[in-house]
């Protein structure tokens, strides 16, 4: 049993690695440590404007966008803009970053938060449009907590 473990654990991995790299390729701008989960959308008008920075987890079904089909620019094409999130983040399951959006280092997205503006770091953000939940949270390079602090009230 244990053994079936580690071999699932072990192609896991490596899938993780072969996205990221397959993603890297395609021109996103994602670091080799970030965890992308299969199911994430990411925004294919604009890949190069997605930057994703070192040991942050994107779980499934997230969706995070570089263009606005809203806003036009010269000859009627969408507005592109560079949708930023920093590192040792996690972006919970269904969550939607806007286009334009920089979202600080270690950072916790709720699961099916709308972030609509820039979020500063360390802090926990939820709900539609997202809001700032907590703050002075630090994470670990696993991009989960490491530790509370007394001012964010959950210790």
């Amino acid at each position: 049993m244990k053994n079936k473990f580690i071999i699932r654990l072990f192609f896991a991995t490596i899938l993780r690695k072969i996205r990221v790299f397959w993603l890297r390729l395609k021109g996103y701008d994602i670091h080799y440590s970030t965890i992308v989960e299969g199911s994430v959308i990411l925004d294919k008008l604009y890949p190069r404007g997605i930057h994703i920075g070192k040991n942050t987890l994107v779980a499934g079904g997230v969706t995070i966008l570089s263009h606005d089909h809203c806003k036009r620019i010269n000859n009627n094409q969408p507005f592109l803009i560079d949708t930023f999130i920093g590192k040792k983040c996690f972006i919970a399951v269904g969550a939607m970053i806007l286009p334009g959006v920089k979202i600080g280092d270690e950072v916790i997205v709720g699961a099916g938060a709308v972030v609509t503006k820039d979020v500063p770091s360390n802090c926990v953000v939820a709900g539609n449009p997202a809001k700032i939940v907590r703050d002075n949270i630090r994470m670990n390079d696993f991009a989960s907590l490491d530790s509370w602090t007394e001012e964010s009230g959950w210790i």
